[in-house]
């Protein structure tokens, strides 16, 4: 049964912190399956898999502010200015 596609809403900031504590969790499930640990190499591939379409939801974030910077934000700062 695949798994459900849910919208979330959070921060930047929360969404850093979820990701470093993937990593680390990603280099404790190293460690285990290189010691041979059962299940540890699974466990691994799946939070290898949350942390790339974590990284990939960053990068579009970083997109959409730097096309709020582009010729809108000059804009904007040119009516500020005036």
């Amino acid at each position: 049964m695949p798994d459900m596609i849910k919208k979330l809403e959070i921060s930047q900031t929360e969404l850093e912190v979820i990701a470093g504590a993937l990593e680390t969790q990603a280099k404790i499930l190293r460690m285990q399956a290189s010691a041979g640990g059962s299940g540890a190499m699974a466990r691994l591939n799946e939070v290898k898999r949350v942390l790339a379409s974590i990284s990939s939801q960053r990068e579009v974030i970083r997109r959409k502010r730097s096309n709020q910077n582009g010729i809108w934000g000059l804009l904007r700062s040119m009516g500020q200015a005036t």
